[in-house]
């Protein structure tokens, strides 16, 4: 049942020790694999069935803890783990980089007009909503009409945030216009952070209203806490704040510098592509690190939870999936 390099399979669970960041990293660098963007809807369904039979203790002869890791993956990637519905590709996990990136290369770009300021970061948001939604704790309903609030709320203040400090900037007096352009290179910083956290509130709001589900080390549901729903949005948030950082920081000062080479000074033309180049790369250091700083299914005190949670377990320590 071994396979090079692979634990023994258990379902549901990770491959990697999800007590310790490094776990987490490789974890979530799994979760977030581009590749499994291409997988068919006949390997899906193939995984699907292994893991039946894995629960049913049916496996086929020959079966390794390998090909039973790679289903799961396979599944992880693609289903959402509350509602079992197939996620659309753009809002996985494995395609925020793929197909976040190009929006990236946008809220960069050098002296944006007002247009284009709203517009990427409208479509920022706009994207960032559509995967925190895909990715929620989906254990309770949620409705349309909170899906739009949350959406208005977080492009709202995106838009807003990045205006304003786009006006400030050009109405600062202090500044030469050297700095004014180096300084506006930094805005989308604090306009992306702010919203992000925004949108990711809003848009999983209902979780505080309603709970999310609390279960046992035994995956038996003891029931709803709004506590944990606060937690879960609480790490999450965290999460959207540390994201931004090297996400938008880093390409701004490469190209900060890069810019005054002899290099970008005599082909202007390679400013795009090399601030892309640096921008995805960037992209894909930081979404794993930013989503492992808390594992996705998190631990709670029983004694911090409700009441009738306390007095539904023997067990002190009970779990929610957190959501990503």
């Amino acid at each position: 049942m071994n396979g090079d390099n692979y634990p023994k399979f258990r379902l549901d669970a990770s491959r990697f020790d999800q007590s310790n960041f490094k776990g987490r990293l490789l974890h979530f660098l799994n979760v977030t694999d581009p590749r499994t963007l291409f997988v068919s809807k006949k390997r899906l369904q193939e995984s699907i069935d292994l893991l039946e039979l894995y629960k049913g203790g049916k496996l086929p002869k020959g079966t390794t803890d390998k090909d039973l890791w790679e289903a799961q993956k396979i599944k992880q990637a693609i289903i959402h783990p509350d509602t079992n519905q197939i996620i659309p590709m753009p809002f996985r996990m494995s395609g925020f980089v793929p197909f976040g990136s190009p929006i990236v290369v946008g809220l960069l770009l050098p002296n944006p007009t007002l247009k284009q300021t709203v517009f990427w970061q409208w479509l920022n948001q706009s994207h960032n909503a559509c995967v925190n939604y895909s990715n929620r704790n989906a254990t309770k309903q949620s409705t349309v009409s909170k899906f739009i609030i949350g959406y208005v709320g977080a492009v709202t203040s995106a838009v807003s945030i990045a205006v304003g400090l786009s006006l400030m900037i050009k109405k600062t007096s202090g500044l030469t216009p050297s700095m004014k352009l180096i300084v506006q290179k930094f805005v989308p910083f604090p306009a992306v952070a702010t919203a992000s956290t925004c949108n990711v509130v809003l848009m999983r709001n209902n979780e505080l209203h309603d709970g999310i589900e609390v279960f046992d080390s035994q995956n038996k549901v003891i029931g709803t806490s709004k506590v944990a729903a606060r937690q879960a949005l609480i790490d999450t948030a965290i999460t959207r704040m540390f994201l931004p950082a090297p996400l938008l920081l880093i390409p701004a000062l490469v190209m900060t510098f890069a810019e005054k080479t002899q290099l970008l000074i005599r082909r202007p033309r390679l400013h795009l592509p090399i601030n892309a180049s640096v921008t995805t790369l960037s992209f894909a250091l930081a979404l794993p690190i930013a989503i492992a700083l808390f594992p996705q299914i998190s631990s709670i005190s029983k004694s911090q939870l409700e009441d009738e949670i306390q007095n539904s377990s023997n067990e002190e320590i009970l779990f929610y999936n957190k959501g990503l």
